[in-house]
């Protein structure tokens, strides 16, 4: 079995985001979406979706430069994006709701808290995303710096229902 993310399903991800905009009109009305994996590998996407869909992580940092290098614009807030598992198959679409650009020093706290990794301090969070952009950065033959700016994004999951944060679940009519 190979390391490498396979290619995210678009189909199934045009499908999800239909239902979800059917069903939310004017929030999906003014947004594109992105379709995506967590993590550099099938393995680090499933344990970080899952951390999405049954647990705490409600936030997610990637280095300004990877969006470059691949040509994807930056997250805005508002937009939306739908987060695949190891497979490529999609599985529930995010809002973003705040968005901030750091260097690794900057990055507090709070927002390691909030990423809802490892044992949720900043210690582990720095060690464990150095090792991540160590490596995701060698693999596009650049070298990461800690200066390097970083997005610090916070997500709501808005799609499917039965995955949706509370505070975005809307009442079902009658």
């Amino acid at each position: 079995m190979s390391d490498a993310l396979p290619e995210v399903d678009r189909e199934a991800a045009g499908a999800l985001w239909a239902a979800y905009a059917a069903a939310h009109p004017s929030a999906a009305a003014a947004s594109d979406y992105s379709v995506e994996h967590f993590g550099d590998s099938p393995a680090l996407a499933d344990a970080l979706l899952r951390a999405v869909t049954h647990g705490p992580k409600r936030a997610t940092a990637e280095l300004v430069d990877a969006f470059t290098a691949v040509g994807d614009p930056l997250p805005r807030i508002g937009g939306h994006w739908i987060a695949c598992d190891g497979t490529g198959r999609p599985v529930v679409v995010l809002r973003t709701t705040e968005l901030r650009l750091a260097t690794f020093d900057e990055v507090d706290a709070d927002f390691a808290y909030d990423e809802g990794e490892d044992d949720r301090t900043l210690e582990s969070w720095r060690r464990e995303h150095r090792r991540y952009w160590t490596r995701t950065c060698a693999a596009r033959g650049v070298t990461w710096s800690e200066q390097d700016e970083i997005v610090c994004e916070r997500f709501a999951v808005v799609w499917p229902p039965e995955l949706a944060d509370t505070a975005t679940r809307r009442p079902t009519s009658s």
